[in-house]
């Protein structure tokens, strides 16, 4: 049985060094949630920290929009697509 992350590992993903595609505004609205992106994310980029806080590494982001959904409410996201040639190359097979 192949395992999600084995299938994941297979992808390729351009880093746009300094210009992240998905940033917290205000991390302090995070102490204050129940944080179901740490948990809901596929690609893991989401972390609670020890201090209650939520550490956010956009490197291997699938670019699916869960965080986005999920933060919906609380509008704490700025999430757009990242820029051309950068981000999430899908292989198939």
């Amino acid at each position: 049985m192949i395992k999600v992350e084995d299938k994941l590992y297979q992808n390729r993903y351009l880093v746009d060094e300094g210009r992240p595609h998905i940033s917290i505004k205000d991390v302090e609205v995070c102490r204050d949630c129940a944080q179901p992106c740490t948990f809901c994310c596929p690609a893991g980029c989401y972390a609670r920290e020890e201090d209650g806080s939520v550490t956010l590494t956009t490197d291997g982001c699938l670019e699916c929009g869960t965080c986005r959904v999920i933060c919906q409410d609380r509008g704490n996201l700025n999430w757009d697509y990242p820029r051309g040639g950068y981000g999430i190359l899908f292989k198939f097979g």
